[in-house]
């Protein structure tokens, strides 16, 4: 496996930080965060306000080629382009495929509706299917891949989810992010179970961990729970299971470290997932 950071999770690093110390670490890649983000309200540096490694949807298609440049000079390969757009939006979606041919990415991220409760959850997905056929085509047009990530909160929280909003989709041109992280929260399924039922579509891995813990009491007297981020050896993911899952499906692609976590240091932070990772692997590797 290869594996790279998305930089939603390096806020603290400017670009040019980012690929020296992901190079001087050892990592195979980096995948670009593209949006445009509002500046913090306390003009503090965040994940997802005041990124500091994050290239703006505005200005993509003129940093594309510098980007690409910077990165191809410090030996990284670009797996995927982690935007914002939805497929809702085919004027985004366009131009952020423009953006990620320049940037060398063979894919990137296209988003799916949140779930509303209280909506028709078919009225919703159907809606997004007939948007998503039209992303397909646009990926077709570019020669690159459409990436749904399994995300709580949105209409493919789960895998088994996920694969029957792509069936009938060509799966060179669409494809599913995994991310056992976001399943802690929602969606949860045995990880082989759920790889293969992804089958061709799954495309890339998102790295992530996160926990339960204790957030009140209700009205009635039961425990009030909630999920929360975790670092890579501290929450719900059971990484070797996931590591071996992957094994037994055939995956060998990219996985990306999205870690939200901020018990170390950044620097440690990076430096310590990919060792683990690395370890892991190795050990599912050898039991295999």
């Amino acid at each position: 496996m290869r594996f790279a950071v998305f930089t939603v999770g390096l806020p603290e690093w400017t670009p040019e930080e980012a690929v020296t110390k992901l190079r001087e670490l050892g990592y195979d890649g980096v995948e670009w965060r593209v949006v445009d983000q509002q500046p913090a309200a306390d003009g503090r540096i965040g994940n997802w306000s005041g990124n500091r490694c994050t290239i703006p949807f505005a200005t993509f298609l003129e940093e594309a080629p510098r980007v690409r440049k910077l990165t191809e000079e410090a030996g990284l390969q670009i797996p995927s382009v982690g935007t914002y757009v939805a497929c809702d939006d085919p004027e985004s979606v366009e131009k952020a495929m423009q953006g990620a041919v320049r940037l060398g990415a063979p894919q990137l991220r296209v988003g799916v509706p949140r779930y509303e409760p209280g909506a028709s959850y078919l009225e919703v997905r159907d809606r997004a299917r007939a948007q998503y056929a039209e992303v397909a085509s646009l990926a077709r047009q570019y020669g690159v891949r459409a990436l749904i990530e399994i995300h709580m909160g949105n209409i493919t929280p789960s895998a088994s989810a996920a694969a029957a909003f792509v069936q009938g989709l060509d799966p060179e041109h669409v494809g599913i992010i995994h991310d056992a992280g976001n399943m802690v929260y929602e969606g949860y399924e045995q990880y082989r179970l759920g790889l293969e039922v992804l089958g061709p579509y799954l495309a890339h891995v998102h790295l992530k961990n996160s926990r339960w813990e204790e957030a009140g009491t209700r009205p009635d007297g039961s425990t009030e729970w909630r999920a929360t981020w975790a670092p890579i050896k501290k929450g719900i993911v059971d990484m070797e299971a996931l590591f071996s899952a992957l094994r037994a499906v055939g995956y060998d692609g990219w996985v990306s470290f999205e870690d939200f976590s901020s018990e170390q240091p950044l620097y440690e932070r990076t430096r310590d997932n990919l060792a683990y990772a690395k370890e892991v692997e190795e050990r599912t590797r050898v039991r295999a």
